[in-house]
C-alpha cells in the first residue's frame, strides 16, 4: 500500500467509509459503524473519506494537513481510533485501560465501544487543528 501524505484536499474523494466497513470481518462491523456514528456525532459537517492511508478519515477543509482531524480502522483484535498528537497524551489517565501509540487508542474489538470517549477525544483533535 502506499501512503500519500502529500495530497491536496482536492485530492480528498469524499466517501468509501461503507465499503470499508463492509470489508472487515462481519463480527466487527457494528463496532466500526459506532465509531463512525461517535464521530460524525462530534464532527457534525465533517467531510468524509478514505483518501488518506486508505482508512476512513475525516476533515473540515481550510486546515493544516488537509484539515484531517480523526480516523478509524480496523486491526485485529482492536477497533481504533486515530487522532492528532498531543491528544492521547492529555487525556493519558482516562484513556490508561487502553492500548495507545502517540495518535492511535485501541479498543478491543470483543468489549463495548466507549462511544462517549470517542466523541471527547475527537472533540479534542478537532480543537488541536485549529489552534
Amino acid at each position: 500500500m502506499t501512503r500519500k501524505t502529500n495530497k491536496k484536499s482536492s485530492d480528498i474523494v469524499p466517501g468509501g467509509v461503507d465499503e470499508y466497513i463492509a470489508e472487515c470481518p462481519k463480527e466487527v462491523q457494528a463496532k466500526l459503524r459506532d465509531v463512525r456514528v461517535a464521530i460524525q456525532s462530534a464532527a457534525p459537517g465533517a467531510t468524509e473519506t478514505v483518501s488518506y492511508f486508505q482508512i476512513p478519515g475525516y476533515l473540515y477543509e481550510g486546515y493544516n494537513y488537509n484539515g484531517m482531524f480523526a480516523w478509524f480502522s480496523f486491526k485485529a483484535p482492536y477497533v481504533r481510533l486515530h487522532v492528532r498528537p498531543p491528544v492521547l497524551e492529555e487525556h493519558k489517565e482516562e484513556i490508561s485501560a487502553y492500548k495507545t501509540t502517540k495518535a492511535i487508542i485501541s479498543f478491543p474489538a470483543d468489549e463495548p465501544m466507549p462511544k462517549s470517549l470517542v466523541k471527547k477525544l475527537v472533540k479534542a483533535s478537532i480543537k488541536t487543528m485549529k489552534q
